[in-house]
């Protein structure tokens, strides 16, 4: 039987006065399916992200989030339906007057029904300690944002965005900022997330290392590190990672990491490198 999908877009359009903010996207996300996706600044990236949510609403088209219509879902139903989906903002986004315990709480005492009900978990403590020890940091729980490193609160803001264990996970410039051996840290993390937990990923990035790491790579839970996809022999899960490019709000190249590096589009090849861009 073929898979729900966890979030499928037809012909979305949305336009801020004259400027095209998405224009005729379309595209579909499975349980365990990575979309790594490049474009200049003002390309659509994040409004894309944005209107996923329901954060942005869009003029034209459909959105379904975990087989719910974004446009004519309820503001309270909007709500269930973000709890189920996390959200690593750029920078992190943790909240400076709380620990980083309360930090990665914060979306769990906040979660709430279709019908609008709040609904956390009876334990929140344990659920908070087994998240940052997903991330190798729950030594910090009593510590403050401004006490860790840029790495270690980027990582911490992956806790936050994954305590709920959610099927859907959106990624905003996860690795903006850091330095490279942090960065692939941070990478090998969403790796594991999307391979431990099945989760669909988002990630919208300008580091060409953080697609080969996500095409290239899975987690071994035994083993407990990254391993390459060599040794997979699941053909799907060999290609369950796909690059998108965007330019002025559209979708100008979509498929794997071989059909990106043999791109002859110009625009398309900007994205196409070893370094940081």
């Amino acid at each position: 039987m073929a898979e729900e999908p966890v979030l499928a877009l037809e012909n979305v359009n949305l336009r801020f006065g004259e400027k095209w903010a998405l224009k005729n996207v379309s595209l579909k996300l499975n349980p365990g399916e990575t979309r790594i996706i490049f474009g200049e600044a003002g390309s659509g990236k994040t409004s894309l992200l944005k209107a996923v949510v329901g954060l942005i609403g869009v003029d034209q088209g459909k959105i379904e989030l975990f087989g719910k219509d974004v446009s004519m879902t309820k503001q309270r139903e909007l709500f269930a339906l973000r709890s189920r989906a996390g959200f690593l903002f750029q920078e992190g986004g943790l909240f400076d007057s709380l620990t980083v315990g309360e930090n990665v709480e914060y979306p769990l005492v906040n979660q709430v029904t279709a019908s609008g009900q709040a609904a956390p978990p009876e334990n929140p403590e344990e659920k908070v300690r087994e998240a940052l020890r997903f991330v190798e940091l729950e030594h910090t729980i009593d510590q403050f944002p401004a006490e860790l490193s840029g790495g270690m609160r980027r990582r911490v803001g992956i806790a936050r965005a994954t305590v709920t264990e959610p099927p859907l996970v959106l990624y905003d410039s996860p690795t903006a900022g850091l330095d490279p051996i942090t960065a692939n840290t941070i990478m090998a993390l969403v790796a594991k997330e999307r391979d431990v937990r099945n989760s669909a990923s988002l990630i919208v990035t300008h580091r060409y290392q953080d697609g080969e790491i996500m095409a290239d790579f899975q987690y071994d839970a035994e083993a407990q590190e990254l391993v390459t996809m060599d040794t997979c022999k699941d053909e799907r899960k060999r290609r369950r990672t796909k690059f998108m490019v965007m330019k002025g709000g559209e979708i100008v190249f979509f498929g794997t990491r071989e059909e990106l590096e043999k791109s002859s589009d110009s625009y398309v090849k900007r994205f196409v490198r070893k370094g940081d861009m």
